[in-house]
């Protein structure tokens, strides 16, 4: 068992969401040891990235992953979910170090990506926003309309990882990287779990365009 598990194993009763939540724990550990620039000393720094969870339903990968980097101790996980705890079954910005956004109502993340994309170009700063969202998700029309709305900005700044665990209504293999790159998305789909890949995937930036990995795990 890695460290990330045992974190992992501390939280208990949310069984339902554990398929979320380890669908997700590969892509957050590579973001957050291997690619992101930022940590519990520079989560207030303006030029620090951003990572929003949109897919915040079952977060204990994502609480696992933060409380292994600093942005909390360890003693908040065995109490998880409880009626005094910070950490609840959607991560919640007020109450949790490192979160960016309160999620869990499915279809927001990827808006609010290209507003703080957006918000970020017009300071100057350069800084990534990495948006984790579920294959699922991409249902909502809210995130169709964000999708375009990025390529049409050219929001390089903004990259999109798709959990795909062929869980969405209408699941066919490459329709989700296709879906991107017609909009003129750069898009690649890569194998979830394997590290290296993820890492080369995830480091990548496009010039004037959005980029969008697609992450393939076991189905649901």
């Amino acid at each position: 068992m890695s460290s990330i598990e045992r974190l992992m194993s501390l939280m208990t009763g949310d069984e339902k969401h554990s398929a979320a939540a380890t669908s997700t724990l590969d892509v957050l550990r590579v973001l957050y040891e291997r690619v992101l620039d930022v940590g519990p000393e520079t989560a207030g720094d303006d030029h620090r990235d951003r990572f929003l969870l949109s897919k915040g339903h079952g977060p204990m990968a994502y609480y696992a992953v933060l409380c292994s980097r600093g942005f909390f101790p360890e003693e908040w996980l065995a109490g998880w979910a409880s009626y005094d705890s910070p950490l609840g079954h959607h991560p919640d910005r007020n109450l949790v170090p490192g979160v960016e956004i309160s999620s869990g109502s499915l279809g927001h993340g990827l808006p609010l990506a290209v507003g703080t994309a957006l918000g970020l170009r017009a300071q100057g700063i350069g800084s990534r926003v990495v948006v984790l969202v579920g294959d699922a998700e991409l249902d909502e029309g809210s995130n169709h309309e964000a999708i375009e709305l990025a390529a049409a900005l050219g929001l390089e700044a903004i990259t999109v990882v798709v959990i795909d665990n062929g869980s969405s209504s209408y699941a066919v293999p490459g329709r989700i990287e296709r879906r991107f790159a017609v909009e003129g998305w750069h898009a690649v789909t890569v194998d979830g779990r394997d590290h290296e890949v993820l890492e080369k995937a995830l480091s990548h930036r496009e010039l004037c365009r959005p980029n969008v990995v697609v992450a393939v795990v076991e189905e649901k």
